[in-house]
C-alpha cells in the first residue's frame, strides 16, 4: 500500500500531473514530491522543477512556504484550503490554467528533441507523446517496470 503522507518515490512514482486536487493539475504530484524530499525517499524526483515553478508562479506562492505548509503534517485538503487562501486565483482561473498545463508542451525543436530523447531512452517508438503531461505519464510508466 501507498502512503501518500510519506510517499517513497525510489518505489513508485508520484500521482499524474493529470490528478486535479481542487481544480489544480499537478498539485498532488507536486504534495507527493514535496513529501518525498522531506522524508529523504525523493529517488530521482525534483521538488521545484521547472513545472513546479509554474505551479509557483501561476498561484503566486513562494515554494519554500509551500515546503514548509507540507511539512506541519497538514493533509491534502488543508494544503488545498491553504493554497486557495494564499492563491486568491478564482475557479475558472485555475480551470483554465489547468487545462492548459495539461495541453502544454515543448514550444520549440530543442524542446521536442528533448522529449525524443526521453522516449528513445525507453526503448519506445511511441509516437504520441505531445504534452510534457504526457511525457511524464510516460516516463512514469516505464521508470517503474511497465511497458512499451
Amino acid at each position: 500500500m501507498i502512503n501518500y503522507s510519506a510517499p517513497d518515490l525510489t518505489q513508485h512514482p508520484p500521482r499524474s500531473i493529470r490528478v486535479r486536487l481542487g481544480g489544480y493539475v499537478h498539485l498532488a504530484r507536486l504534495l507527493d514530491k514535496a513529501r518525498a524530499v522531506l522524508a529523504g525517499k525523493n529517488g530521482e524526483f525534483h521538488y521545484n522543477c521547472p513545472i513546479d515553478e509554474l505551479f509557483f508562479a501561476f498561484t503566486r506562492i513562494d515554494h519554500a512556504a509551500l515546503l514548509a505548509e507540507i511539512k506541519t503534517g497538514k493533509t491534502d485538503l488543508e494544503i488545498l484550503a491553504w493554497v486557495d487562501e494564499q492563491s486568491k486565483r478564482q475557479r475558472h482561473e485555475i480551470i483554465a490554467w489547468s487545462a492548459w498545463l495539461e495541453q502544454h508542451g515543448p514550444g520549440g525543436a530543442e524542446g521536442h528533441e528533448w522529449i525524443a530523447s526521453v522516449i528513445k531512452a525507453h526503448k519506445s517508438e511511441r509516437d504520441d507523446i505531445r504534452s510534457f503531461a504526457d511525457l511524464l505519464d510516460f516516463d512514469d510508466y516505464h521508470s517503474y517496470g511497465g511497458k512499451a
